[in-house]
Parts: structure tokens; sequence; C-alpha cells
């Protein structure tokens, strides 16, 4: 097509009626209004004599703008048109360039415009390539040669991989749901392979079709009129009803060869970082970051991106005062257009020195679950909560509720662990139960804000077994709301406390330990945290089990969890109580 087609329609921007702002209104923007133009197809050089594809978008008035780069292992050709695929985490380019910023979203090489072979994900030389995209954009005639970064997920993910190496142009980034240590918290999460996020990825993006995949802009801004109008209202949550069973018709996609054999490292032989193709990441090295930046973590993700924002606020070079955390509701959205706007206040507060009130924002502001509200804090976990642990007693029978004790419980409770998806008798459960559940009655206000963790005195008569546990508040309608969720491999329950976080419990997960059938062993691991105000009248509930289909939620409720292929045996599995059995929380005065 011509390239005078590509700027006939105007991209139509989505009403922001996603989440947006943390908890406040920023004053006033550094621009507004200049409008949108797309220079479509744009060609950046990259070594090797390779070019990467880019679309650029700028403000249709002519001046000088700070660039905000995009680069990912996607085909953006749906991005820009608003339909709900699962990589469309770039945000809406109207929104950016009318609020005077240049937007450059880059298909790294070999993926479709771009040239060159493409490499492994994540890697060294992908970081390469998005260092001389930096530089490109930085050199070109409409940028002032101010460089920031946004995005989601592997968007996200990118930025403080980057952001290490320091690049002259770099001056802030804002990354949304993120993992900093690519073996424990993608491939091996807990120790188990994350075999059913890594089937949904693949078969949903890297298929020859995704490869081949040509959508003339003309067209993206068509769609981009239906997909953001008013019907949107009517199809959004329809759609989000359906995810699960659209989830399962991805996974069983064929990707390209390539990627095959990269799931095939990651499922057969990446039982250690020694033997995984995916690099570790930046975690180790996040103090090299020096330029500020915000970190945004849904609470409700779990096995992807559930500890990677802990890491980035904690340990990078970022001075206080210019790094912040944010801490978001359980909200999912196709596609991810949230936190454009708190994005665009906090450019324009260190590119502009805007006086939008972004300097007044607390360094951590997080969604306290139960009082529904934002609360800010200056770190994370909450430097004014004290660490409260929880006794598991028993209450009887296995398949009864148990009990929340302030004292360590006696005896013992059992649960069975059934390998997921094999098929067993109608009427099981009753008979074997899969889960342990235990309960405490609040009798006063309660406020949790920062990690949760779980120590366990277990046994099995098999050699390994999963361990899944659920934190949840039941409130007093009946209504339960999940707060937190954790996962681990028994045999894989060496600790590295070395690569440990405020906020994570990390296992060296190349280490295998068998259980001796009927020894008890003591493990230790991390739910996500769970910030939450329990009432009196309220209940808090752990669950613990094997199977995390059992305790998880689904996407139509806000929530990103994936299935997990454990545990690997039929077992009886046994809590020992005692002193070793107990949920820790950090609680607030």
């Amino acid at each position: 097509m011509p390239a005078w087609l590509d700027n006939l329609i105007p991209l139509k921007a989505p009403d922001l009626t996603h989440e947006q702002l943390a908890g406040w209104t920023p004053g006033r923007a550094a621009h507004e209004g200049l409008g949108c133009r797309l220079l479509a197809d744009a060609r950046i050089p990259v070594a090797g004599g390779v070019t990467l594809s880019a679309d650029v978008y700028v403000p249709r008035v002519p001046g000088r703008y700070p660039a905000i780069v995009q680069f990912a292992a996607y085909s953006r050709e749906l991005h820009t048109a608003g339909v709900p695929t699962g990589s469309n985490e770039i945000g809406c380019p109207p929104v950016f360039t009318n609020r005077g910023y240049g937007q450059v979203v880059v298909m790294r090489r070999g993926m479709g415009r771009s040239g060159g072979t493409e490499n492994r994900f994540l890697s060294p030389e992908d970081v390469n390539d998005h260092e001389q995209v930096i530089a490109w954009a930085a050199a070109q005639p409409w940028c002032d040669g101010r460089v920031v970064l946004f995005g989601t997920s592997y968007y996200g993910m990118t930025q403080p991989l980057v952001a290490v190496r320091r690049p002259p142009a770099l001056k802030a980034f804002f990354c949304n749901e993120i993992c900093t240590d690519y073996f424990r918290h993608l491939i091996h999460f807990g120790g188990v392979c994350n075999l059913y996020f890594f089937n949904l990825w693949m078969g949903a993006n890297f298929t020859q079709a995704m490869y081949d995949l040509r959508v003339p802009p003309v067209v993206r801004a068509l769609l981009s009129h239906i997909t953001n109008s008013p019907l949107k209202r009517i199809w959004q949550p329809a759609l989000l009803k359906r995810v699960d069973a659209l989830y399962r018709a991805f996974m069983a996609k064929t990707p390209k060869k390539n990627v095959r054999e990269i799931y095939a490292n990651w499922m057969l032989d990446a039982k250690s970082r020694e033997t995984s193709w995916l690099q570790s990441g930046p975690s180790g090295s996040l103090d090299r970051i020096e330029v500020p930046f915000v970190a945004v973590q849904n609470l409700g993700y779990f096995n992807l991106h559930q500890f990677g924002a802990y890491d980035l606020f904690e340990n990078a070079g970022t001075p206080k005062g210019r790094k912040w955390l944010i801490l978001a509701p359980p909200v999912y959205e196709l596609p991810v257009y949230a936190w454009q706007l708190e994005a665009l206040a906090f450019f324009d507060h260190v590119l502009h020195g805007t006086d939008n009130g972004y300097a007044a924002q607390p360094p951590v502001r997080y969604w306290l679950e139960g009082a529904n509200q934002y609360v800010g804090a200056q770190d994370f976990p909450v430097p004014e909560a004290r660490e409260r642990r929880f006794h598991l007693a028993s209450g009887g029978a296995d398949a009864a509720t148990h009990r929340l004790s302030d004292e360590p419980g006696e005896g013992q409770s059992r649960w069975a662990a059934v390998p997921l998806g094999l098929p067993v008798l109608g009427g099981f459960d009753e008979v074997a139960n899969p889960l342990l559940t235990f309960e405490r009655a609040v009798t006063q206000p309660l406020t949790l804000a920062g990690p949760v963790s779980l120590n366990l005195s277990i046994s099995s008569n098999e050699i390994d077994t999963s361990l899944v546990a659920r934190l949840g508040r039941v409130d007093r309608d009946g209504r339960f709301h999940l707060l937190s969720l954790g996962a681990m491999s028994a045999a894989r329950r060496r600790r590295d406390p070395a690569r440990d976080t405020r906020c994570e419990i990390v296992h060296d997960t190349s280490v295998r330990e068998p259980l001796v059938p009927g020894t008890p062993v003591e493990v230790a691991f991390s739910l996500t945290p769970a910030p939450t105000r329990l009432e009196p009248g309220d209940w808090l509930r752990l669950d613990i089990g094997s199977r995390l289909d059992l305790v998880r939620s689904n996407v139509s409720e806000g929530y990103v969890q994936f299935d997990m292929p454990g545990p690997p045996y039929f077992a009886r599995n046994t809590l020992h109580y005692g002193p070793g059995s107990y949920l820790t929380v950090s609680e607030l005065a």
C-alpha cells in the first residue's frame, strides 16, 4: 500500500477506564493535544548489517520530543488495532504522542518485518540491539536526545536488562509486570517447570503465521475504531469469561521449529542455571541501574511476574526519592492499556520538571484489599510492619477445618497428592482430601502489608511432592477473597540465601534432595505479598495442597495464574504440627 495511506485514518485511543493512576490525580501536563502521526516500518541499523523494523509514532505538531522505546519478541502487527492479544502490551500511541512523546515500537531481529536471524529470548545479542535502538531513537530529528522506556511483561522485562548497561540517552523507565531472575521466576518456578504458561505463550505468539502476519497501518487504524468503540463494554466482559478456553486453543498451536527447540531445552534440559538456554537476567546486577524508574506489580499475578518488581525496587542503585513501587489490585485487561497516565505523569516529572505532584508521591503505593484503597509507605516491606506467626494446629480429622493458632499445634494431618490430569474414580476426594484448610476468626482489626511465607514440617510416602499454598480472606458474608499464592517442589527445598530478597525466599532448584518416605523435612517458601485489611467478623484462611488448579482463580476475576505440572506422583503427604509449621505475615500495628 502507498505510504500516504498510513495516516489516512487516525488511530482511536481507548477510553482509559483501565487502571491508570495509583490513588492520586496529577496536576498540569507538560504538553497536551499534539496529535499522532505514524512513520511506518522505519529501519534501524544494528550489528551485522541487520536492520530492525519499527513503527514510530510522533506528535503531528513539529518539534523535538523525548522518545519512548519499546523492545520485545513479538509481532507488532495487531498492537495498535486494539485486538485482544496477550502480547499487546505497549499502550496506545495517541495517548503518548498527544502528550509530547514519540513512541518507537520495535520487533527483535528475525521477527516479522525485522531482518536477521533471531536469537534466543532475552539474549545478550538482543540487549545489544536494544542499546542501539535507544541510541538511534535519540539521534532522530524529531527526538530531543532523551529516551525513556515503557511496557508490560516482555516489554517490561527488557527495561532493567538494558538499564544495567547505562545507555547514555536513557533517562528513565516505567515497567509493569517483570521478572528479574529468569530461571527462578520463569522456567523453574518454585522448582516446578512453568509448563502451562510456556504452552500458552509460545503457541499464541510464535507460530509461523505470527511471523508472516502483515497488517497495513490503515487497517489497524480502522480496527481501532471498532475495538475501542462503546461496543467494548459488551465484548470485553464476554471475552474475559472465555479466556481460559482461548488459552487452551492457543496451547494447541504449533510454534516454529526453533522456538520448539527452546521449549525442549526449558522442559527437558534446563534443570539448572548452567543447562538453561535462557540467561539468568539482571538480578544480581541491579545495583548498576542509576536512572529513575517506576515498577508496577499486579497483586493478582502468580507463577509469572511475581517477585521481579520487589527485587528491582530493593536492589536497584537508583537513589531513594527517584524510584517508585506500585502494588496494584488484581485487574487484567486485553490489550494492556493500563498505567499510561501514571507513566506520563512520571515522565513529565523526570524529564520536564513539571510541577504535577509526582514529587510528592510516596516511594511505595500499595492497594489494600479489604479497605479498597491505595496506601502510601516509605518502603516495602512497610517499615512499620512487624513479623507475626500463626502456627498450624489440628482441628480433628484430616478433612476438618483446622486452626491458625498463636501456639504450636500437635500431631499430624494428611492430604492426597494426585497428579494433574490423571483420571481418578468419582468421589475420590471424599475419601482422600486434596487440601488441608486452616482458619482464624478475626476479632480485632488486622492489617497485613509485607511478605508472606510458610514454614512446614512435612513428609510423604514418595520421593518428591508438590506443595501449594493459598492465603485468603473470608468476609462476613462468606465470600472468599484470594490474597496470596505460593508453591515449591519438596525435593528442591535447598535454600539459596545469597539470592533472597526481603519478599522472596529463594531455592537452589538445581539441587535435588529426594525425600525419604515417611521421614519429615523442613521446608520454607514464599507466597506472593498480600496487603489486606481484615475486620472483626472476617476470617483468615490458609489452604495447603499439591495442585494449583484446586486453589487458583481465573482471568475473568482479574487473576493471572497458570496450572503447574504437579505433583509428580500419587502420594499421601503428611503435615507434622509443632514449632516448625507456621505461617508468617507482616502486621501493621
